[in-house]
């Protein structure tokens, strides 16, 4: 099954590289993630659940358009926290509950330029064949989200759920109280089997989550380019 088209973002804002990408996913009910959305997005289900989603990974080549990548901002580690919603238009996006990231420079930007909830952490991803590793520590405080990944076979067919989970072409947020969304450039991801060996998180409560009552599903990606668009 073919991802769905991504669309084209004509006058990009920033370019990156998502790298190094472990999406981890558990089912929640979807009247236990409604209430943390804003007024005009409402949850998106498969097979009747709410998906929550832990994803670490590795920022790359992350600049602004027209400038170079700078050697030690543009490559840092990220975390996100995010679910899967739709606006009254019917845009299908992403929202993100938190945004953990290793450089305070895109913490501030990222709060300030694209009003998104992020946050300073010492992080780091490792790489070795097929174990990737991945250590977050929010900055004074005790929230963390530690995981051991081992990476399996490509998926040569991903399922409608896979794509589901990660073809994902809008983020949202709110500016001045106002819902805003941006629209996100990237070919379809590839992805391989994953298995979780070791997971240590307290990020998921630290978003008025509870904690997951089901085993996650796992897809690793060594990552694709994105080209992101304007808040509108």
């Amino acid at each position: 099954m073919r991802a769905p088209p991504s669309p084209t973002v004509s006058r990009p804002v920033m370019h990156q590289r998502w790298s190094e990408l472990t999406f981890v996913h558990w089912r929640y009910p979807a009247d236990v993630v409604a209430p943390l959305l804003p007024p005009g997005l409402t949850v998106e289900t498969f097979d009747g659940s709410a998906w929550v989603g832990l994803v670490p990974f590795l920022m790359k080549g992350v600049r602004l358009s027209g400038t170079p990548p700078l050697p030690w901002l543009s490559r840092f580690p990220e975390t996100n926290v995010r679910t899967y919603v739709h606006d009254e238009s019917g845009r299908s996006g992403v929202w993100f509950f938190s945004l953990d990231a290793a450089r305070l420079p895109a913490v501030l930007g990222g709060r300030a330029g694209f009003r998104l909830p992020y946050f300073w952490s010492d992080m780091s991803v490792t790489r070795n064949a097929t174990h990737w590793t991945y250590r977050c520590q929010r900055r004074h405080t005790g929230v963390r989200a530690d995981l051991d990944v081992n990476v399996g076979s490509h998926l040569d067919r991903p399922d409608e759920l896979a794509h589901f989970l990660t073809a994902r072409y809008h983020l949202f947020t709110l500016v001045s109280g106002r819902l805003a969304v941006a629209t996100v450039e990237h070919p379809p991801w590839p992805l391989n089997k994953a298995t979780l060996t070791h997971l240590d998180e307290t990020i998921l409560q630290a978003t008025n989550l509870p904690a997951p009552d089901n085993p996650p599903l796992l897809h690793a990606s060594l990552g694709v380019p994105v080209r992101v668009g304007m808040w509108h």
